[in-house]
């Protein structure tokens, strides 16, 4: 159910160079795993769309790579500040397979613990620029990790259905490896649910509006 709230900061915790920026959760629907919220920062104008990391009774929990004003806004957040959430929004990803296979690259994995809770912890795989951004992968169980120079895609096994986040050159190149993969793409975002076309882009030569045809798409 799409609801927007004010939500009381928990904790804004250091993963690496990311920050797990963790809110009560009130009366907020987690959604479906790949879905996204926009975070409202504060003393910006424009909203943030973050993919939900981990949802518990108490509280939801967003990974953030403080890279903007907007980024560094939301993890300089207090605990017991408020901040408006709007959410969930877009299509997640479906969870009606088989052999499971978690792909994820750099800020990437945000919303693969929250999807390996909802498949029972599977395999996943996760690719990073370095060691420090590689501390990351605690937040998702069963992980092998590799690190620049290696790519995910030199070491993804076959046979798996994946279910994959990350850059664009990532997904493209298992777009191409996996045309059944689910792929979870990444645009700004200013409004959330179609209006402004901030998010359009070409994918396999046609335009999506990321926040109402995906996040999620399939490959093919």
């Amino acid at each position: 159910m799409l609801t927007r709230a004010a939500h009381s900061v928990v904790a804004a915790e250091a993963v690496g160079p990311y920050t797990l920026l963790r809110v009560e959760r009130g009366g907020l629907d987690p959604g479906i795993p790949g879905q996204f919220f926009m975070l409202e920062a504060p003393g910006r104008v424009l909203p943030r769309p973050m993919s939900l990391s981990i949802a518990t009774d108490a509280e939801v929990g967003f990974l953030i790579d403080p890279v903007g004003p907007g980024t560094r806004a939301l993890c300089s957040l207090r605990p017991g500040e408020r901040i408006a959430i709007l959410g969930p929004l877009g299509n997640g990803f479906r969870l009606d397979v088989a052999r499971p296979l978690l792909v994820g690259g750099g800020i990437g994995i945000a919303p693969l613990p929250y999807l390996s809770e909802r498949l029972g912890a599977p395999s996943a795989l996760l690719g990073f620029r370095s060691a420090w951004h590689a501390e990351a992968a605690e937040l998702v169980p069963n992980a092998e990790v590799v690190v620049e120079p290696t790519y995910v895609t030199e070491v993804m096994p076959a046979g798996h259905d994946v279910l994959a986040c990350g850059p664009a050159p990532m997904l493209e190149a298992i777009r191409r490896l996996t045309p059944h993969a689910q792929l979870a793409w990444e645009a700004p975002m200013a409004c959330g649910y179609g209006g402004c076309y901030g998010c359009a882009v070409e994918i396999g030569g046609e335009l999506k509006r990321l926040c109402v045809e995906g996040p999620v798409l399939e490959a093919a």
